[in-house]
């Protein structure tokens, strides 16, 4: 066989060789890619993402888009070939993949968190954006959990509000434990408290419960220090003075609660606040309408500029990562707080943009 042929064969069977290696060897890696934007003044699959029943709203024009990050499943193995094209391709982000999936999370387990964030987001943005328009907000405190096999289970039930521990009245899930350790393993603590199913009832007709019951429960014993214990997570659930319901479908996490709470402030208020502009936006929001951080930054305002915004809300705190590579034509607009993202809004809506709040502009 001449030479040259006998180059040429091998050069190729290496060749062969490296694409079956990149092809068959899996790597600990995931990709992440900007996702879709959704309008939140607008429609998703035929209906509308923010609906407001029993209150007066006015007419919205504009965006205020959620921003989403397409992340590769917690069980799916990426392969050399398609992590060096991921590397390689300018709008997505190869990550080790423990970062997306921590303690060796499954599918299922990440797609279940995923849920309850999305949904405990969507109470804060109704809660935050309320009270930002200074509408009167009732919170309680509520059973959030029950653990299995503990002093409580069949007893209290998730979505129990608890009105009083020991005759003590209750404002805050912390009052929950700290009466319970009062008591010693084994002693009984009364709880008074308003059944699930009739608060559910009360709460869709705007009004508070008729009554309450009350439940003895004998305390258990924590591992550990010891501490009574009667096996309950308490947390935190709002009632509203009329209806808020959000609606969007194959999204998970907590990052649009921002972009909810103003779609609502937006429709309730008789100022157009985009004033016709393209806003996209992300980041967490507590009830007190704090916004938070969330992962994926640059994947998400490259999706927001693909979509055609041209200003992106952007937590302070993602501020840095987010400067570093800005899509050509958007404004990153910091905001800690949903009344700096309001009075952004505003500025933006009547194009008053000089003073704007600018991730990676000097103070």
């Amino acid at each position: 066989m001449p030479r040259r042929t006998a180059t040429m064969l091998a050069s190729t069977l290496v060749l062969f060789a490296l694409l079956c290696a990149g092809v068959f060897l899996k790597v600990p890696y995931s990709e992440m890619s900007p996702g879709p934007t959704v309008n939140t003044l607008g429609d998703a699959r035929g209906e509308p993402v923010l609906s407001i029943s029993g209150r007066k709203t006015y007419p919205t024009s504009g965006h205020l888009n959620m921003t989403t990050v397409r992340v590769t499943s917690a069980d799916y193995n990426m392969n050399l070939l398609e992590a060096v094209y991921g590397w390689l391709a300018g709008d997505n982000i190869v990550v080790p993949h423990e970062n997306l999936y921590p303690d060796g999370k499954t599918d299922e387990q990440s797609t279940q968190e995923n849920a309850e964030e999305f949904t405990q987001s969507q109470q804060s943005a109704k809660v935050a954006a309320l009270k930002e328009l200074g509408i009167p907000v009732t919170a309680r405190v509520i059973v959030s959990s029950v653990v299995k096999a503990s002093p409580s289970e069949g007893k209290l039930h998730a979505g129990d509000v608890i009105k009083a521990v020991d005759g003590t009245p209750v404002t805050e899930p912390g009052d929950v434990a700290k009466l319970v350790t009062r008591h010693k393993p084994g002693e009984p603590v009364e709880f008074t408290l308003v059944p699930a199913a009739e608060a559910a009832e009360a709460a869709k007709a705007n009004r508070e419960p008729a009554g309450s019951t009350k439940v003895t429960i004998t305390t258990g014993k924590a591992e550990g220090d010891g501490h009574a214990i009667v096996g309950i997570r308490a947390g935190t659930d709002h009632s509203f003075p009329f209806s808020i319901d959000i609606k969007l479908s194959d999204v998970g996490g907590p990052s649009a609660g921002l972009m909810f709470a103003l779609g609502i402030v937006d429709k309730l208020t008789p100022e157009d606040l985009t004033g016709g502009k393209f806003i996209a936006g992300t980041g967490t929001i507590d009830d007190a309408g704090r916004v938070g951080p969330i992962g994926g930054i640059q994947m998400k305002t490259i999706g927001a500029r693909q979509a055609g915004a041209r200003y992106f809300l952007t937590p302070a705190e993602n501020c840095a990562v987010a400067a570093h590579d800005v899509p050509d034509g958007l404004t990153l607009v910091k905001v800690s707080t949903i009344g700096d993202a309001t009075a952004a809004l505003k500025k933006i809506g009547k194009g008053d943009t000089a003073g704007l709040p600018q991730c990676g502009a000097k103070p």
